[in-house]
């Protein structure tokens, strides 16, 4: 009968170790590196088919190598981007959705109030894309020849130039304003829905000039002349073109980032996974074969989220100027 008792409390003792064990166990993998156990939401803020929808589900099909796990892009347009944001801002800070976000897009949407989300509200991953902005005339344009002219022009016809733009207080709106207020001019808006239609209305001669990426241009370079960039340095594709700083205007670098971020709240462990693998993302060849056509621009956590403060300020500093 000892020994019945003995063997009981042996195994009982054991038993007992062994959920201590295991509890440890589930402790450690619970406090390990992360890794996401199914498939990844990346909300774009923009129908398929726009710009920032193609470029992501080019950086998603590379990505899903470094991930371990399918991406699944989920396109939630509407409100100048605002629908797509307030959902990714809402989205439970697991690690299993993430979103773009555009700047200076986003920054203005928060100006505007169209959404409840703030800067706060999304943790930064990284930079994706890079897009410089341009200050672009139609090709055959006699009045204005050169940037200098062009303000020459928009002084002595006060109020009466007119600029195309992708939307009230969009990116290239933004761009057009910062240009005039530098220089001194000031202009009339006519907003469009898109760059596209932006791009259409300067050829059809709707407007006089407008500010675009140098992406937009790609396929018309013989239909529009680039006036000046909005770069610090001139850029090696378009050596002759000043920039607007050493013209005496604008003097800071201006465009659109498209930002990858998280629900505010996520660890730093999910951080630290995502920003890792996009940055070798970003570095294969067979990712930078496929993404020739756009100017990626990996910027580490860090250096996003001082971006989009940046912006931010930026943004919220020029939106009392506006002209329209």
């Amino acid at each position: 009968m000892k020994k019945a008792v003995t063997f009981l409390l042996a195994m009982c003792m054991m038993l007992a170790l062994a959920a201590c064990g295991g509890g440890s166990s589930s402790q450690q993998e619970a406090d390990g590196p992360f890794a996401p156990n199914g498939p990844v939401t990346m909300i774009v803020a923009y129908k398929a088919g726009n710009g920032t929808d193609n470029t992501a589900r080019i950086l998603a099909k590379y990505a899903e190598k470094y991930i371990g796990q399918t991406i699944v892009i989920d396109n939630v347009d509407g409100g100048s981007g605002s629908m797509g944001w307030s959902k990714l801002a809402d989205s439970k800070a697991d690690g299993m959705t993430i979103g773009f976000i555009n700047l200076p897009n986003f920054n203005s949407s928060i100006v505007k109030e169209l959404g409840t989300y703030k800067t706060d509200s999304f943790a930064p991953i990284c930079n994706h894309v890079t897009e410089t902005s341009i200050v672009v005339v139609r090709a055959d344009e006699t009045r204005f020849t050169t940037l200098e002219e062009l303000v020459a022009y928009g002084k002595a016809n006060d109020g009466k130039l007119i600029a195309s733009t992708n939307g009230a207080q969009a990116s290239n709106h933004i761009g057009a304003q910062a240009f005039a207020n530098s220089a001194g001019f000031k202009y009339i808006d006519v907003p469009k829905g898109n760059t596209s239609e932006e791009l259409t209305s300067l050829l059809g001669k709707e407007a006089d000039f407008c500010v675009v990426k140098v992406a937009d241009i790609s396929a018309m370079a013989e239909s529009v002349k680039v006036l000046g960039v909005f770069a610090k340095e001139r850029l090696a594709e378009m050596p002759d073109v000043p920039t607007l700083g050493e013209l005496g205007y604008y003097e800071d670098w201006l465009g659109s980032s498209r930002c990858i971020c998280a629900p505010a709240g996520v660890s730093d462990e999910v951080i630290a996974f995502y920003e890792e693998a996009f940055k070798k993302t970003m570095e294969d060849p067979e990712y930078l074969e496929a993404a020739a056509s756009f100017a990626t621009d990996y910027k580490n956590a860090a250096d996003t989220a001082a971006l989009i403060e940046q912006q931010q300020a930026f943004t919220e500093g020029l939106a009392s100027g506006f002209w329209y």
